[in-house]
């Protein structure tokens, strides 16, 4: 299904700071649903250019921001052509959740080291020795109780 998705980044008044600088968020809308997020860049109002959704001038302040702002766009972009291709349905929950890298499965060491070490048990006498296999058993528990 084709989603229209729109991006606008925009200088957020509500949440001033006490050094009267703006948080710049962005807001992506699909299919008419809306998600806004910080970008964590802050900006003097007076620079803010609300047509154009970046900071005016050609400062050095002015090129960094407008660049992460780019990329930022860029990075939405590639998302939606990626969920396309994977036949994902495009939901505002789905862009915030890949956006903040929720739903990226959680690697943990123990689970790593321990498929390592089965690994590892299948290649003894071809690849490794049997005295290997047992120091990667050893290390694994050394560091189990490492963390415990």
């Amino acid at each position: 299904m084709e989603a229209k998705v729109s991006i606008l980044f925009y200088a957020k008044r509500a949440k001033i700071k006490t050094n009267s600088l703006f948080p710049i968020y962005t807001r992506i809308t699909v299919n008419g649903k809306r998600i806004e997020m910080s970008t964590g860049r802050f900006i003097d109002p007076a620079k803010w250019s609300t047509s154009a959704g970046k900071i005016k001038g050609q400062s050095e302040e002015a090129r960094s921001v407008n660049r992460r702002l780019d990329l930022l766009k860029v990075k939405i972009i590639n998302m939606q052509m990626e969920l396309i291709h994977q036949n994902i349905t495009i939901t505002p929950n789905v862009f915030k959740s890949k956006l903040l890298g929720l739903d990226e499965k959680q690697r943990m060491l123990i689970p790593i080291f321990e498929d390592h070490n089965r690994k590892i048990k299948e290649l003894v006498g071809k690849e490794y020795a049997p005295g290997t296999l047992e120091r990667y058993k050893t290390s694994l528990k050394h560091t189990i109780d490492f963390l415990e």
